[in-house]
């Protein structure tokens, strides 16, 4: 009995030894194999700082755009840092109610010293006590009459933008004087919208009505967006009411093959009728305008006359295509020009 106790106890001291040789081994591996593994230190990675306001540009919806053109815009790392900088102290929009929203301006640039055509975004800032619009317009040439609808029917609408520094506070501690465009319509939905509805999304242009203006001085447009659906292929054309003909104007047609003989009469009567509706679409226009002017406050006149717009095109850097040859003041047939350009 006291033969096999001993046996155990030798048995159990063979175990301990070699339980602590492996844990000696396991804490070798675990040691550098040289002194100078010991003294090597990682070094820290370094992330750069994301700018205050440096997505303000990418929130601002590009109104109009297409959308298969909207991830191109992002092919590019554009910079606005000239509109971040307007925002700082001293800026031009530094402490004042700002109205954003983006738009693209299709242009012939140089890349890489090849000829490409870059869709170029652009932000129009409005500077204003109320929001310029709640409106949208849309028109093309193959829609048979301009519309003026309300943003929310797009999925639309001004909403607060909260620069990166303030995203972390309550909502009920955030205050913004600075809104942008924004649209709530998903991508992936898309596909189930109706053709018609999903093509207003192309020909949308932000919508601006100065009641201010005397009728004389706003560019009504005189001009008819024509489409007559009685030939294959339909004819698309325009016609200026105040400058062209119809007679002569159905006869060219007549003589260049668009229109054929045996249209000429209907294809005249069309033009009449959308003349006739474009006139009378005129009158009304100069009527409202009138109308407005005399029933807005003199508060209202104030904030009009103050009303400033400014555009902003992407500043140069080694990695974008350069735009400063073809910014342009025109921002749309609403709006007219900016006041600046930046």
């Amino acid at each position: 009995m006291a033969r096999k106790a001993k046996r155990k106890a030798n048995q159990k001291e063979v175990d301990q030894q070699e339980i602590h040789k492996q844990e000696e081994v396991v804490e070798e591996e675990s040691q550098p194999k040289n002194k100078k593994q010991k003294n090597v230190k990682e070094e820290p990675e370094y992330f750069e700082d994301k700018r205050n306001m440096e997505d303000l540009w990418t929130t601002a919806f590009p109104v109009g755009t297409e959308w298969d053109q909207i991830e191109k815009l992002y092919g590019f790392k554009w910079s606005f840092s000239n509109l971040e900088a307007a925002f700082e102290e001293g800026g031009l929009l530094h402490g004042r109610r700002v109205y954003i929203f983006g738009c693209t301006e299709p242009q012939l640039l140089s890349v890489n010293g090849e000829g490409k055509l870059v869709c170029i975004p652009v932000i129009v800032a409005v500077v204003g006590d109320f929001p310029p619009s709640d409106k949208i317009g849309i028109n093309s040439v193959q829609r048979e009459a301009e519309e003026i609808i309300p943003m929310k029917r797009m999925k639309m609408d001004w909403v607060p933008y909260i620069p990166l520094e303030e995203r972390g506070k309550q909502v009920e501690r955030l205050k913004s004087d600075i809104f942008v465009w924004s649209c709530t319509q998903r991508r992936a939905s898309l596909g189930t919208l109706k053709e018609d509805h999903l093509k207003k999304y192309e020909y949308c242009l932000p919508y601006f009505y100065n009641p201010l203006k005397e009728p004389d001085e706003i560019d009504l447009s005189t001009v008819v967006d024509i489409m007559f659906p009685e030939v294959e292929p339909p004819v698309v054309c325009d016609f200026d009411w105040k400058f062209d003909e119809v007679e002569e104007f159905v006869d060219e047609k007549v003589a260049d093959e668009v229109v054929p003989e045996d249209q000429r009469h209907a294809f005249r009567e069309f033009i009449n009728e959308k003349v006739d509706e474009a006139k009378k679409a005129y009158k009304e226009a100069k009527r409202a305008r009138k109308r407005a002017k005399e029933e807005t406050s003199e508060e209202t006149k104030r904030a009009f006359e103050d009303m400033r717009f400014y555009k902003f095109y992407p500043v140069k850097t080694p990695a974008t295509p350069d735009v400063s040859e073809v910014k342009a003041a025109f921002i749309n047939r609403y709006y007219g020009k900016a006041h600046e350009v930046l």
